[in-house]
């Protein structure tokens, strides 16, 4: 007889992460930039340690191929001066020029493709938006890349 009620409604997260993923709910294009979402203090933070992350993956990444490079190149002379491989220098000097004409070719129109030109207008537009977040990232990069 005093028996309660029990009811509860049951909520399916399957059924709920299949309507709003919560990737659309931070990155959605109608969802505004960071300086609306967050303080100045979060966002030098995020723009921080994303920068210095960034930039010291940079530098890592840079070093392995200035090193791979010039490692190459270094097996290549070796390679070349004992007898192993034999380098027509002729070749190389007709590709050369043929490369330097196409980009004499390409270089005198100074025409931006459209596409490239939306891209960096969407670039600048986000960079004014956020510019705190920004100047984090960029101060963190440098950051990174010197440590």
């Amino acid at each position: 007889a005093g028996a309660k009620d029990d009811t509860f409604s049951v909520l399916d997260l399957a059924e709920y992460t299949k309507n709003r993923p919560w990737w659309r709910k931070i990155f959605a294009p109608n969802s505004g930039s960071s300086a609306e979402k967050y303080n100045v203090a979060t966002q030098l933070v995020i723009g921080g340690v994303t920068g210095w992350c960034t930039g010291f993956i940079f530098q890592k990444v840079g070093k392995l191929a200035a090193t791979a490079v010039g490692g190459g190149f270094f097996l290549l002379q070796i390679a070349n001066h004992t007898g192993y491989i034999k380098v027509d220098w002729n070749l190389v000097q007709r590709d050369m020029d043929k490369a330097k004409q196409q980009l004499k070719f390409h270089s005198s129109g100074n025409k931006i493709h459209p596409e490239v030109k939306s891209r960096v207008d969407e670039v600048i537009i986000f960079l004014k938006k956020n510019v705190i977040l920004t100047g984090g990232f960029a101060g963190g990069f440098l950051l990174g890349m010197a440590s």
